[in-house]
């Protein structure tokens, strides 16, 4: 069943939000300060979002981000403006993180670690999960989507080439691993301890993506996802929580 737009709109929104209002202006037509605080209001509803689902109360975002509830609605009108602005955010951020492990790393596989570390520290395998059926997915978030994509499959490509890579790991693999390893450890963690404990996790699993004497096709247990199987099982979980 397709995801249409109004079922997305009622779904974004919660029994105390603000009615649909006009979107707020880019950022960067903002003043300093507003900038300011509109990247604290995202980085609180990320962090939100994460830890108590998208519909975790608007107040706590604000409270979070150090802002009263009319900054908030200024810059987000309402629940389904903030949850797009996350959702943009997130695929702009970890894009720039992923182009610049491409032009700065002349390791391809050092490139492909350090695009997973920075992606780790965005919650992009946490955060993106909750938002897909949420947010649809207009041209300007699919061309954020799509450069992301493409910088992560030239990274692989890349890899696999020079033989750095072993050759049966596909895309599917570094974005689930990512998914992993964002969400939080179960029992009373501190979040500094249980993020630098996904880094060094992280570390022992960039190490086994080495290609090494052994490592060919077929000794890895389990399906080999690709970008295309991704899509197609979120499309067809959309599709069931529509039904």
């Amino acid at each position: 069943m397709a995801l249409k737009s109004t079922d997305v709109s009622q779904r974004g929104r919660r029994r105390g939000d603000h009615p649909p209002t006009v979107a707020p202006p880019a950022a960067h037509g903002l003043r300093a300060d507003a900038r300011r605080s509109r990247q604290q209001i995202l980085a609180a509803a990320r962090a939100v979002f994460v830890d108590r689902g998208t519909d975790a109360p608007l107040d706590e975002v604000a409270r979070r981000a150090g802002v009263g509830n009319a900054t908030l609605y200024r810059h987000f009108p309402d629940r389904q403006a903030l949850l797009r602005a996350v959702m943009l955010e997130v695929f702009l951020e970890v894009g720039r993180e992923a182009r610049l492990a491409l032009t700065q790393e002349r390791n391809a596989l050092h490139a492909l670690g350090r695009y997973m570390h920075g992606a780790l520290d965005s919650r992009i395998g946490t955060i993106m999960p909750a938002l897909v059926g949420l947010v649809p997915l207009d041209q300007e978030i699919t061309r954020a989507r799509d450069d992301l994509t493409e910088s992560v499959h030239r990274m692989l490509a890349r890899a696999h080439a020079d033989g750095s890579l072993r050759p049966d790991v596909v895309f599917g693999d570094i974005g689930l691993v990512l998914s992993r390893f964002s969400r939080p450890l179960p029992g009373p963690l501190p979040p500094e301890l249980d993020i630098g404990l996904a880094h060094r996790h992280l570390d022992l699993v960039v190490d086994g993506l080495r290609a090494l004497p052994g490592r060919t096709r077929g000794t890895l247990r389990g399906p080999a996802l690709t970008l295309e199987d991704l899509r197609a099982r979120s499309h067809g979980s959309e599709s069931h929580e529509l039904d």
